[in-house]
């Protein structure tokens, strides 16, 4: 799904795993944050970096396997080198994240039998 910011995403995120109790919802194994967020000018740019990050921190603490992939960079130049997979790939590697995550939360629940 797409929202309108990076501040949004932990939101999105945490209304997709409410949505899951319910019986005809798709229920998810994880989630992986995808963004950017560019620096400005302003004191903004701090303000959406930290607070998203620590809503999706917030999330992983109550159990939510998360990759974090929300990007901070000083230009637009620097997020497509950070977002290659040819030289970064930093989605990807919130995808692995995530997965990783997924596996342990799986071995702690059978009692680290993996």
């Amino acid at each position: 799904m797409t929202v309108p910011g990076a501040l949004e995403v932990p939101t999105a995120i945490a209304m997709a795993d409410e949505a899951g109790r319910f019986p005809t919802a798709p229920r998810y194994d994880g989630f992986v944050a995808l963004g950017c967020i560019i620096r400005g000018e302003t004191y903004h740019f701090e303000i959406v970096s930290d607070q998203s990050a620590a809503g999706l921190m917030q999330l992983g603490l109550k159990g939510l396997a998360i990759g974090n992939g929300i990007l901070t960079t000083e230009d637009e130049d620097q997020a497509w080198a950070r977002a290659r997979i040819s030289e970064g790939d930093k989605g990807g590697g919130a995808a692995r994240a995530c997965m990783d995550l997924i596996a342990l939360r799986k071995r702690l629940r059978v009692g680290l039998g993996g």
